[in-house]
């Protein structure tokens, strides 16, 4: 396992201690039943029910769709859910329960117990694994947190918005044997498998560009402040970001949109990290580089720009941050052709790259497979899912190293293999946030 910075340590430390002081404050210290995870009985042990308990963190939006991923797979069931409203702890457990009363047969269901505090969800005993859907400044402290107290997790993407916390991920699987997906979901999808195929096949030739068009780059906070709401603990839903002033737009009380904290550095990465988790991704995996990354980042001149970013892979690959007119998606520049993909389309030029017999593609790709039932079989076999933390980490650090690069307005040279920048001490302190301390 690669060496722990000093900080690495830190950051898991505190995951550590903070799992014991609710250990000795919770349900254990007041004698409650807690059952076993199947993964401390051993690998062979098979639970009464074999059924993967699942605790959520994060119950607004995101965390609804992915709690519908998986209320409708038998294999795992939806014991817990974690968040800082109390309406959106009702509104998740009225939803989930609602849903196993009507269409599921489950008599020995308990129902889903609700927390304020994620720390006392990783406390349960009972339960296996945990589903990450809060703000991304979020993803790493608890994710953390959650290995260190035995469970697998399924980490929302970008998995998370600073190049520090990636590699301090990525050593807490290793450290604790965990089974992490990170929820780039396009790698179970046929339409990009099947780009993965055709470009690592070689018949494009040799590539030499890729573009991928995704958003704006993050911003610093800059919203006017609003009275905060009853009924949310305003200062654990900023947790180790600095005490941002409340603004409905990044916290809506009502689950029926996305909220804008994607847009700010202080709680992500702007839209280019929250889509470039996808499209980058993409890019990267089609590109053989899931270890790696560009090795120079050169941004735009205008100082303002928004697109333009170019970035080199160390075989001279370009990758441009460019809007190619055709909404979120990737196109690779063969020698020998070109390919187009993104969630509505997959096409190459010449077609016949695609479709050697000729033919449409449009009816071609409508099995999206199953990225969640990757995690749950991953968990069961104690094998790598599709999404791993070191594909995650990488292409979270795309992102990063992208916004770096935006805000600084500098060509960086960016050491994949050191995870540092080369001769520039401002952009390797920006490797790391400083987290404040909320609790």
């Amino acid at each position: 396992m690669k060496t722990i910075e000093k900080e690495d340590e830190v950051l898991m430390d505190r995951s550590e201690n903070a799992r014991r002081k609710f250990l000795r404050n919770s349900s254990l210290a007041l004698g409650l039943f807690a059952i076993v995870p199947r993964h401390v009985l051993g690998k062979g042990f098979t639970a009464p029910s074999d059924r993967i308990n699942l605790g959520y963190i994060g119950l607004g939006k995101q965390g609804g769709i992915l709690a519908n991923k998986f209320t409708t797979n038998t294999q795992a069931q939806i014991v817990a859910g974690s968040d800082v409203w109390g309406a959106k702890q009702e509104w998740f457990k009225g939803v989930v329960e609602g849903y196993y009363a009507e269409k599921r047969n489950m008599s020995a269901y308990n129902g889903v117990t609700t927390y304020l505090d994620y720390r006392e969800l990783l406390n349960q005993q009972g339960i296996d694994a945990v589903v990450i859907a809060t703000p991304d400044h979020w993803h790493a402290i608890q994710a953390i947190d959650a290995m260190n107290a035995g469970k697998d997790v399924y980490c929302e993407k970008p998995m998370t918005n600073t190049i520090h916390e990636g590699r301090a991920m990525v050593d807490a699987v290793e450290k604790n044997k965990r089974v992490l997906q990170v929820g780039s979901m396009q790698r179970s999808w046929d339409r990009f498998k099947r780009a993965q195929e055709i470009v690592s096949s070689g018949n494009l030739g040799k590539i030499t560009k890729v573009l991928v068009n995704v958003g704006d780059p993050a911003r610093a906070y800059d919203l006017p402040a609003e009275p905060t709401p009853e009924g949310v603990d305003w200062n654990l839903w900023c947790g180790p970001t600095k005490l941002l002033t409340y603004h409905h737009t990044i916290a809506p009380k009502v689950v029926d949109k996305y909220p804008d904290w994607r847009d700010f550095k202080e709680t992500g990465g702007g839209i280019l990290a929250d889509w470039g988790a996808h499209m980058f991704d993409i890019a990267q995996w089609c590109l053989g580089m899931d270890h790696t990354g560009p090795v120079q980042f050169i941004p735009p001149k205008d100082r303002n720009a928004v697109r333009g970013l170019q970035m080199f892979y160390a075989n001279g690959i370009e990758m441009v941050h460019e809007d190619f007119g055709r909404g979120w998606a990737v196109r690779f520049i063969g020698s020998e052709g070109t390919l187009d993909v993104s969630r509505r389309f997959l096409e190459t030029t010449p077609g016949t790259i695609l479709l050697p017999n000729g033919g449409d593609s449009k009816d071609m790709f409508k099995d999206q497979n199953n990225h969640y039932q990757n995690w749950l079989d991953a968990i069961k076999s104690r094998n790598q899912p599709i999404c791993d933390v070191e594909i995650g980490h990488r292409s979270a650090s795309v992102c990063n190293v992208a916004n770096i690069a935006y805000e600084l307005g500098r060509p960086l040279q960016w050491n994949p293999v050191k995870e540092k920048f080369k001769g520039d001490r401002e952009a390797n302190k920006m490797r790391k946030r400083k987290n404040r301390k909320y609790s």
